[in-house]
């Protein structure tokens, strides 16, 4: 039986001649949270837009529980919390006026959940939404997405521009959503800190196509930094960057320290005929993997359909 809560298939979207989206699939399990990874401009809001139905895609298509996302009905829309990148509020109205405003449209809507938020970022409920910071916004429109009680919640680059004592809050509660409230989260970020920590699954796009889409386990199963002793004359970097699944090579006196992806036996083999010896694994952060990833030889050579992507 399918769980999945999400079905995006072959999303592809030009503006112009541009292709900006380019035959993006994944899915979403009932009650994970998935991380939409990419570095800015990579397509992450497109796909998401076109998810929500608030762009047409050029092809493809998706379904959010099982509805067309070209037409989905009020009933799924009210079960789906969106978070637009930037918070976007009535500066106008007063902490306790937009809170009241949005209660009107939801049925389920917990005032003493959208309270204890508000406690939370400490929201002062007679201030005006235009005179909070960034971060006080980001804990509002949170509030007010929360406490509409969906099932499912999308938050497009929800940290960004928040200072990093905000991204840490916003972080937490993401966490205790997930935790008490049964659901299934999709979260946008071009900033890797913390993501590892709450994320079951990952997508990485960029340039519009989709580059990784697994579980955070088998990323970082997958990729490992390779510490090589070479009690010799050090190889030129040319020999590494041979080597098949060779991401990124750097010297460190006597030692050679490789991003591989898919590291095997085969591999060693190649690195040992060069000289190497006392090879050490190591895990990376998933920050530092996505950036050596994304490198100038990640792209090309990292055998992608190990980890979910596919090509056209």
């Amino acid at each position: 039986m399918n769980n999945n809560v999400v079905e995006i298939n072959g999303f592809t979207k030009y503006f112009g001649g541009n292709c900006v989206v380019d035959h993006v699939s994944f899915s979403i399990p009932q009650g994970s949270i998935f991380a939409l990874l990419g570095r800015n401009g990579s397509g992450k809001s497109t796909i998401i837009k076109m998810l929500l139905g608030m762009l047409k895609p050029t092809y493809g298509s998706a379904t959010i529980y099982g509805c067309s996302s070209a037409n989905l009905t009020n009933e799924i829309r009210s079960r789906i919390g969106y978070l637009a990148e930037g918070h976007p509020l009535y500066m106008w109205m007063s902490v306790k006026e937009i809170c009241h405003f949005q209660a009107k449209f939801y049925p389920k809507w917990n005032r003493k959940l959208c309270a204890e938020i508000c406690d939370y970022f400490r929201l002062q409920p007679k201030t005006k939404v235009g005179k909070l910071s960034r971060g006080e916004r980001a804990g509002l429109s949170l509030a007010l997405t929360l406490a509409a009680q969906p099932d499912l919640f999308i938050f497009d680059d929800p940290m960004l521009g928040l200072d990093p004592v905000a991204s840490h809050s916003f972080l937490e509660m993401m966490v205790y959503i997930a935790e008490n409230h049964k659901c299934s989260v999709l979260f946008s970020s071009h900033m890797l800190s913390g993501v590892e920590r709450i994320a079951d699954y990952i997508a990485i796009v960029d340039k519009g196509v989709l580059r990784v889409n697994c579980s955070l386990d088998v990323f970082h199963s997958r990729i490992k930094q390779i510490s090589v002793h070479f009690p010799q004359s050090l190889p030129e970097m040319d020999a590494f960057e041979k080597i098949p699944g060779v991401l990124r090579g750097i010297r460190d006196q006597q030692c050679i320290v490789l991003t591989v992806a898919n590291y095997n036996a085969e591999m060693q083999k190649k690195i040992e005929d060069l000289g190497g010896v006392d090879i050490n694994c190591n895990d990376m952060s998933l920050e530092d993997a996505f950036i050596d990833y994304l490198g100038r030889k990640g792209m090309r050579d990292f055998n992608i359909s190990d980890l979910g992507a596919t090509t056209q």
